[in-house]
């Protein structure tokens, strides 16, 4: 079995050539933004979609025009890089597994990738056009190297070394252990066997601090020293809410993965629950601050990394991940299987008025998540239309109306 891992350390790089990366994930973003533009104007003018083989074909001719010569700086396989991930981009895209390409902004997700090229040694790297680089080794790379990411996170610069390596094919200690999650707010995880993980809240317990320095830019002028300063404090700050959310998922999934061989989840709609209320000018939306409440502690609890983490770690361990529907597992007795909403009149409490049956409304939800996995009920896709329309940035008002929350 074939298994790829990432080890991720934080580089040591020098002014000259800090600023050196600085201008090559620039040129980068060029090179995504004017590919993007020209797939959006030829889907405009109705014609035929560029892909990568000839978006390729146009960088040595950027490269010579005086306007974008400045490309010549920034190593070729990393702008073909980047333009390959365009392209994958528009293909799942066009195969409605994710939503539509959109142009990149300065300062935000600024990285690149090397294919080839690059020379590990110790705790230094080669990187071709900017030399040798020393890095944070806090552990051992195992495996063969297979290509280098630098990416940015608040003022650090980081690199991400992806590795291949050959394992026996394992079997899970606990196959037979099945267990069934439903996810929430006031409780992460309940577990179908009566474990609880609590919610960690790492953006909730940090709203404040984050607000007060928020603040502050509005205070500071814009193009001014101090404000890219304080810019920088709340970068470094939202790089601590995220680090502290990933080491909880990650601490949490290796528990259950090691000690279940197969979990059950259901397939949550997170876009589809994180929508704003707001509405339009014609239809406001109702409870608007109390949904966009909400919103922020759905999108702060990390469902689909969690999702994502646990995938990979039973597949490593010769486990399995089964994803479910989630309809009606918090409505449905346990016991007797009778639905109705009137099953769970509060948050935390599940009565069934039809046998009298009484439990924790998420821990009965978690058995009914597991029976349905048990079952081999897993759930489908309903793929969104509209794709050509969406990656135009353009909606029907037709498409307006429906978009509206009904409250």
């Amino acid at each position: 079995m074939i298994q790829r891992k990432a080890f991720q350390f934080r580089l040591v790089p020098e002014a000259s050539q800090r600023h050196q990366m600085a201008q090559i994930a620039g040129c980068n973003r060029f090179a995504w933004n004017r590919a993007l533009s020209l797939l959006r104007d030829a889907l405009e003018r109705g014609e035929k979609v560029e892909r990568y083989n000839t978006l390729a074909k146009r960088l040595p001719i950027w490269k010579e025009e005086v306007e974008t010569s400045f490309l010549s700086e920034a190593p070729s396989q990393t702008l073909q890089q980047t333009l390959k991930d365009l392209d994958r981009a528009l293909g799942d895209f066009f195969a409605k597994t994710k939503g539509a390409p959109k142009f990149k902004k300065r300062g935000m997700h600024d990285s690149f990738r090397y294919p080839q090229g690059f020379k590990l040694e110790g705790n230094r790297v080669f990187l071709p056009k900017m030399g040798w680089m020393r890095f944070k080794k806090s552990r051992q790379i195992e495996g063969i190297a297979k290509n280098i990411t630098v990416s940015k996170r608040a003022d650090e610069w980081y690199i991400s070394v992806q590795v291949e390596c050959e394992k026996e094919e394992s079997h899970h200690p606990y196959l037979s252990s099945e267990i069934g999650i439903d996810m929430g707010i006031s409780q992460f995880a309940t577990l179908s066997d009566g474990n609880i993980l609590k919610p960690h809240h790492a953006y909730r317990r940090n709203e404040h601090l984050l607000a007060k320095e928020q603040r502050n830019v509005a205070r500071k002028k814009k193009g001014s020293h101090n404000r890219e300063k304080q810019v920088t404090r709340i970068q470094r700050l939202h790089k601590k809410i995220a680090d502290s959310r990933k080491d909880y998922l990650h601490k949490a999934t290796t528990w259950i993965a090691k000690n279940h061989g197969r979990v059950v989840l259901e397939d949550l709609k997170i876009s589809n629950m994180s929508q704003s209320a707001r509405g339009t000018v014609e239809k406001p939306g109702r409870n608007v601050a109390a949904k966009s409440g909400l919103n922020k502690s759905i999108l702060d609890q990390g469902w689909f990394e969690f999702k994502r983490q646990l995938a990979y770690k039973l597949a490593w361990k010769g486990g399995e991940l089964l994803v479910v529907n989630p309809k009606n597992t918090s409505r449905r007795c346990q016991k007797c299987g009778f639905i109705s909403a009137e099953n769970r009149k509060t948050q935390a409490f599940f009565v069934c008025i039809s046998c009298g049956h009484t439990d924790h409304a998420d821990l009965n939800a978690a058995k009914n998540i597991l029976t349905v996995g048990q079952t081999g009920m897993a759930c489908g896709s309903n793929p969104s239309r509209g794709r050509k329309q969406e990656l135009l940035g353009k909606r029907s008002s037709r498409q307006r109306a429906e978009q509206v929350p009904a409250g």
